[in-house]
């Protein structure tokens, strides 16, 4: 069977823009909205910026199974496809997840001062430790939990496929996630109790089954996607009104949770959390594609370019931003910053535009100056690879849908 072309769909590029951007401003607040302001005029703010916009992750985890779905469900499932797929996973991702782990793990043995101190097979063993479970830094669970869903790709893809005859099955793939997610959920609080819940994919399995869905149901909601809303149908514009309010309403009832919880008004069952969480950001990623499309087809040309150069390189911003936040933090070691001032909260605000600026400006050099740089950062965007030749546009009419976010 040969394969289908499938439409280019540059849009995507700014969803994942979108997505970096929620995550920068979740891990520039979080200490202001856990511990260092909580008695400031301004919490409800700190708290706001870092649970409103706690949807970048799951955001990355639905786009990443739109992608793979969307490129692989119309292709047969045989040796030479699972090859090439894990190829290129191992070269673009899980070499990446293990440099950067091991980067990470160095800095951090560093600023504790124990890099030296302690007997290089005892970092090893650690070291081993924190790769199997992605825990080298904070944010690289993000990329272990990935590796666990491309381990189960190849047969979620031929489940599917086989269900091509029964719509009935298709429709159940969400429900499906959700079921998996919940279970995890239930078995963990009264039976695992593992620490590290969110290393895992179960954790995650909605996420992944509503962009498998939203991927093999594309050319049925494509045209929501595409419809400005003048032109849409009565029914599209109340599934439209329906959505945004949700999703507006359900943030806020979040924010309100969490802002209660931090300043100890009230201290809820954990399922709430869990729960409020979950449905936030099943409908922020529905959101953010829908808001994604609309810009990309209401911007000025300056805006949509802006967005999909950060998207190409978001990535590669993930793994790098949490380095630069480290690092910017030490300015309250030599300047005073009590958490209740108004320069505190210009602190946590330029915190948020370095994180993205440098961040930004770092692996653009690297993906153009260092021919290494992919080792360490993911594939190199198609933008900024050399071109060998006038000739060579090939590589720019190509279904433009990197895999790895």
């Amino acid at each position: 069977m040969n394969r289908i072309m499938k439409e280019r769909l540059p849009q995507l590029d700014l969803f994942r823009a979108f997505a970096i951007f929620c995550v920068i401003q979740v891990h520039s607040s979080s200490f202001a909205a856990a511990e260092q302001a909580l008695n400031s005029p301004y919490f409800y703010f700190y708290n706001w910026m870092n649970i409103f916009f706690k949807v970048g992750t799951p955001s990355f985890i639905f786009l990443s199974s739109f992608v793979l779905f969307y490129n692989y469900f119309d292709q047969p499932v045989n040796g030479a496809l699972v090859r090439k797929f894990y190829k290129k996973r191992l070269t673009y991702i899980i070499l990446p997840y293990i440099l950067v782990s091991c980067c990470y793990y160095a800095v951090v043995a560093y600023e504790r001062g124990i890099l030296r101190s302690t007997p290089i097979l005892d970092h090893l063993q650690t070291l081993g430790f924190k790769l199997l479970t992605g825990t080298a830094y904070t944010h690289l669970y993000f990329v272990f939990i990935s590796i666990q869903f491309y381990i189960l790709f190849p047969l979620l893809l031929w489940l599917f496929q086989s269900f091509r005859k029964h719509k009935v099955l298709l429709a159940l793939i969400l429900p499906l996630g959700l079921a998996l997610q919940w279970g995890f959920v239930f078995l963990n609080k009264y039976q695992l109790q593992l620490p590290n819940k969110g290393s895992y994919a179960l954790s995650y399995m909605a996420y992944y089954m509503m962009g498998a869905a939203f991927a093999i149901y594309f050319e049925q909601i494509k045209g929501w996607l595409k419809t400005d809303w003048k032109k849409m149908s009565k029914r599209y514009k109340l599934y439209t009104v329906a959505l945004w309010s949700c999703w507006l309403i359900i943030a806020f009832v979040h924010v309100q949770l969490w802002y209660s919880y931090r300043l100890g008004l009230s201290k809820p069952n954990t399922f709430w959390f869990e729960l409020l969480w979950n449905v936030h950001t099943l409908f922020s990623a529905i959101v953010l594609m829908k808001a994604a499309f609309i810009i990309h087809r209401k911007a000025s040309t300056f805006w949509v370019k802006f967005f999909t150069r950060m998207g190409e390189v978001s990535f590669a911003m993930y793994l790098f931003h949490p380095i630069v936040l480290l690092y910017y933090r030490k300015i309250r070691n030599y300047v005073y910053l009590p958490g209740e001032s108004l320069r505190y909260l210009a602190f946590i605000v330029g915190g948020s535009l370095c994180a993205i600026g440098i961040s930004w400006i770092f692996v653009q050099f690297c993906f153009k100056r260092l021919p290494f740089a992919s080792l360490f950062l993911g594939s190199v965007p198609s933008s900024l690879r050399k071109k060998k030749s006038p000739a060579g546009t090939d590589s720019n009419q190509k279904q433009s849908i990197p895999s790895n976010m």
